[in-house]
């Protein structure tokens, strides 16, 4: 399952997960984000409950964005305890997904 998150939410299913959290930054207008959500639809049902998968719209949540320097999308981070401990920018095979998430889970 993918969790759509807001400044509101990111703290409570990001910051205070107790377990590691994909967060992909993304815009309804962006053309590699499009590309990258069914990959993280598979990753989410492979992965099960080990991982939280969610996403922010930078359109939306632009304090969020500015917050994590957003520059280029998708971008994706990895959190664990809180911490950001994995990035990448584009899209990326859901085995290399997978790989980065088994790696800090």
């Amino acid at each position: 399952m993918i969790i759509n998150v807001t400044t509101e939410t990111f703290r409570s299913t990001v910051i205070d997960s107790d377990k590691p959290v994909l967060v992909d930054f993304w815009a309804e207008w962006c053309g590699p984000c499009k590309k990258l959500g069914p990959i993280l639809e598979q990753v989410a049902e492979e992965m099960g409950e080990a991982v939280t998968i969610a996403k922010v719209n930078v359109d939306n949540e632009r304090t969020l964005g500015a917050m994590y320097q957003i520059m280029s999308i998708p971008a994706v981070m990895i959190f664990k305890n809180g911490q950001k401990v994995d990035e990448f920018v584009g899209v990326r095979s859901k085995q290399d997904i997978i790989s980065r998430l088994q790696l800090v889970a």
